[in-house]
């Protein structure tokens, strides 16, 4: 299975998401805000990045570029309640696509599949 990264600012996303992807055999780490996501991101070796758009500190495009930036081959999943231009952007930059919130569940799951199945085909 994959080792996964939650980078959001609400516990209860974070909860449910680790939780969730856990139960599905992945190893799952978890980033409070943008900053620490990026400090994560970079100091740790994640199959993919989940990453909320609108955050303190640093939102979701910012941890996006910077952390792509020094590992390009990064594959990021933006998550959020109102996708928008951030969302549009982090897409047109490389981001897998953008996953709204509240979330389904076995949206999250397909979508998880798909990354790590193109990955594996690269």
């Amino acid at each position: 299975m994959a080792r996964i990264l939650i980078v959001d600012d609400s516990e209860v996303i974070r909860e449910l998401l680790t939780e969730y992807l856990s139960e599905q055999g992945h190893q799952v780490d978890s980033a409070v805000d943008g900053q620490y996501g990026i400090e994560q991101a970079l100091d740790g070796d994640f199959d993919i990045i989940l990453c909320d758009l609108h955050m303190p500190r640093k939102n979701g495009y910012q941890v996006f570029t910077e952390v792509t930036a020094a590992r390009p081959s990064s594959r990021f999943i933006m998550t959020d309640s109102l996708p928008d231009e951030l969302a549009r952007l982090a897409q047109e930059a490389g981001a897998y696509g953008c996953l709204t919130k509240p979330f389904d569940l076995e949206e999250v799951t397909r979508t998880v599949e798909e990354v790590l199945s193109k990955a594996l085909s690269l």
